[in-house]
């Protein structure tokens, strides 16, 4: 955790992301938590597509996709606060989780050992695990003011992708032959407002390019 996130802003940036994360959920399907979703399984799944932007093959170069690295991480943790939000778990446990975050940043391998016990934890639960994800965070290292941007961002292309036919298979997740997240991150980074206007202004610049693909 930076010094400079407070015990407020914390709990702020918490709720933020646990208000669009219900009204995600509850685009997808009215009554999400009790549908019984496999969210664990999604998390496992994911951690795989981390480490394959993170670079974990031997017998081949590869080259590290940190942005993409930072957005699997975000995926990873919208399923694990929809996990936590329908187990009943409260913002403020989940703030004050958050708040003994602090970065150790070590070697390639501690990393990727950090990502493979966290999906092993979650796994083996079947429940989303709340300090071995905060491990993973640390080990990157991912600040909690970071992972808060990315998820407004994420959020908000998942609403446009409900929007655009996602459930029903008619959306295109390739637009001028690159995925959406790659479209996302160039959008982040050319948004000049507010935070509070970020969401409006980035859905504008995401329906544009969709439109142009």
């Amino acid at each position: 955790m930076s010094s400079t996130e407070s015990q407020d802003r914390i709990a702020g940036m918490v709720a933020t992301m646990a208000r669009m994360q219900i009204a995600h959920n509850e685009q997808v399907h009215r009554e999400w938590r009790t549908q019984g979703y496999a969210y664990h399984r999604a998390i496992w799944i994911e951690c795989a597509e981390l480490l394959d932007h993170y670079g974990w093959k031997w017998w081949k170069h590869q080259e590290l996709d940190l942005d993409q690295v930072r957005l699997e991480l975000v995926d990873i943790w919208h399923f694990g606060l929809s996990d936590l939000l329908r187990a009943g778990v409260s913002e403020g446990e989940i703030a004050g989780s958050f708040a003994s975050l602090t970065p150790r940043p070590g070697s390639p391998d501690d990393f990727r050992d950090a990502v493979e016990s966290f999906a092993l934890a979650t796994g083996q639960a079947q429940r989303f695990d709340l300090p071995a994800f905060l491990a993973v965070l640390a080990r990157l290292p991912m600040s909690l003011t970071e992972t808060f941007e990315l998820y407004v961002g994420k959020n908000v292309l998942n609403h446009f992708r409900q929007d655009h036919g996602y459930k029903s298979g008619d959306y295109r997740k390739l637009w001028n032959g690159r995925e959406d997240n790659v479209h996302l991150m160039e959008a982040l980074a050319g948004l000049d407002c507010a935070p509070d206007k970020v969401p409006d202004a980035l859905y504008a610049v995401l329906s544009q390019r969709y439109g142009e693909g």
